[in-house]
């Protein structure tokens, strides 16, 4: 008696032989090979680490909520839609896509419309004719073995890994329109402070000219304040020079002219010591960077993309069948190939079975190996660059901050000690050489403050940075990206 359930055992047997079977290496996540926590730097750390201002880790927080700058919010938006390395970076998305998707069509038979004819002398001197029309399926792998679909896993993690390195791209990109803007308002402020200074001592020029035409003074005094006033011009076209140059670097970064973005003058923006630029954030544990570092997951990606080849490779021991196959009409006349009874068709499978290759399978397998050894390298390698920056990072914020509040009071003390140098030197109890060194080192501290308080507010931006913040989507765009993904 016939058995009713054949039909199904068969379809099902047909579907399990069709889908193959993988010889994928079962994946293991390598042990991040970096301590538990990050180290420790003193008390001012501990205090900025466990009171944030809102208790979020840095990927969290949205770019548009850790920046408190108006200016600096529009030109990261400019950036975002204009830089040409973050455009790359989306277009490979798309390519690595495309890639992904031929992998994909592998696994799935091609079916074309086929339109053939020949002409054969025959042993007799005639010639046989041959007309055919149809569809045809040209060399479809069966994939018993999984080789197409380990080719395919390995298309994705590459797919996958691009588009994290489009986060890492949209990371760093902020990252450097944040710190290249804070170097403007430092540059501003610095040449402030040099105007400041050159009309200070141009006043002195004169006074010490005076003097020295007057015979009070001799000409050594006059030759030291004019050193000293060339010397500040010196480091006005220094500083105009190093603000040009970091306007030239933001507008590469935004990629587009920014005139009516920039300030043109230390009167247009707040000094950095009362500018809110940025919130805090926690540290965090090394662990959450693997879930929040974009670069560590790229690496990681890319590894299932090489262990994925270790599959492919290995499935090139076995047999590979191929199927051709047509279904159409076919006559030894042309007028007669669309007539009724011309139907035909043929099936012609093809087994290949590796036998001799001269030892290219097995270099393939370990090739592949190797790449999974490599990737797992360069995973480990990620995490720990990572650990390294974030720890570097913190070092900063907290050294920065004792070290600025001790500039600060050097600065303090360098402006006392020349209101009192100028005091006692125009009442004659005090040198001349007395006034300008003190003139000469109040300049310095006053520079030294603003570049400190720069590095400050630019180590707040790399710990954003390191701990994976800035790349979060809106989320109607998270939801778009989402949708067209395979």
């Amino acid at each position: 008696m016939f058995d009713t359930r054949f039909p199904q055992l068969l379809a099902a047997s047909a579907a399990v032989l069709l889908a193959g079977c993988s010889m994928i290496p079962a994946y293991e996540r390598p042990a991040a090979p970096v301590a538990a926590s990050f180290p420790a730097y003193g008390d001012s750390l501990q205090t900025a680490a466990a009171l944030p201002a809102n208790g979020l880790p840095a990927a969290g927080i949205d770019w548009q909520d850790f920046f408190a700058d108006t200016r600096l919010k529009r030109l990261i938006g400019m950036s975002l839609d204009n830089n040409r390395d973050l455009r790359v970076a989306v277009l490979s998305i798309e390519q690595a896509r495309a890639q992904y998707q031929i992998r994909r069509a592998d696994q799935l038979p091609t079916v074309s419309g086929a339109l053939a004819g020949s002409r054969t002398p025959g042993a007799s001197g005639g010639i046989t004719s041959l007309y055919s029309a149809g569809l045809a399926v040209t060399s479809y792998e069966l994939d018993f073995f999984g080789r197409v679909s380990s080719l395919k896993e390995a298309a994705l993690g590459q797919y996958l890994a691009t588009e994290e390195g489009r986060k890492s791209a949209q990371i760093s990109l902020i990252s450097a329109v944040a710190n290249t803007y804070l170097s403007l308002l430092a540059d501003e402020e610095l040449l402030d402070i040099t105007r400041q200074t050159l009309a200070t001592r141009r006043e002195s020029v004169k006074l010490s000219r005076l003097r020295f035409d007057s015979g009070v003074t001799s000409e050594l005094d006059f030759r030291q304040a004019e050193s000293l006033l060339e010397a500040a011009q010196v480091a006005y076209a220094q500083q105009q020079r190093q603000r040009a140059l970091d306007e030239n670097a933001l507008t590469l970064l935004v990629g587009q002219p920014l005139t009516a973005e920039l300030p043109t003058s230390a009167s247009q923006t707040e000094p950095l010591a009362r500018a809110r630029l940025m919130a805090e954030v926690p540290a965090g544990l090394p662990s959450e960077l693997l879930a929040n570092r974009p670069d560590i997951r790229q690496a990681e990606q890319l590894l299932l993309a090489s262990n994925a080849n270790i599959g492919a490779a290995r499935a090139a021991f076995f047999p590979r069948i191929a199927l051709t196959a047509t279904a159409g009409s076919a006559s030894g006349h042309l007028s007669g190939l669309l007539q009724s009874g011309s139907w035909g068709w043929t099936l012609a499978p093809q087994l290949l079975l590796p036998i001799f290759d001269s030892g290219r399978n097995a270099a393939g397998l370990d090739s592949a190996r190797a790449g999974r050894d490599i990737a797992v390298a360069q995973y480990e390698k990620s995490i720990q660059t990572a650990f390294r920056e974030v720890a570097d990072a913190l070092a900063n914020r907290s050294t920065l901050a004792d070290q600025l509040q001790s500039q600060q009071r050097q600065a303090n003390a360098e402006a006392v000690r020349f209101r009192l140098s100028d005091l006692r030197y125009q009442n004659g109890i005090a040198s001349y050489l007395d006034l300008l060194d003190a003139q000469r080192s109040l300049f310095s501290a006053q520079q030294a403050v603003v570049q400190t308080r720069l590095a400050q507010l630019q180590s707040q931006v790399t710990l954003y940075k390191t701990l994976g913040g800035g790349w979060k989507e809106p989320a109607g765009a998270e939801q778009a990206a989402n949708a067209t993904r395979p």
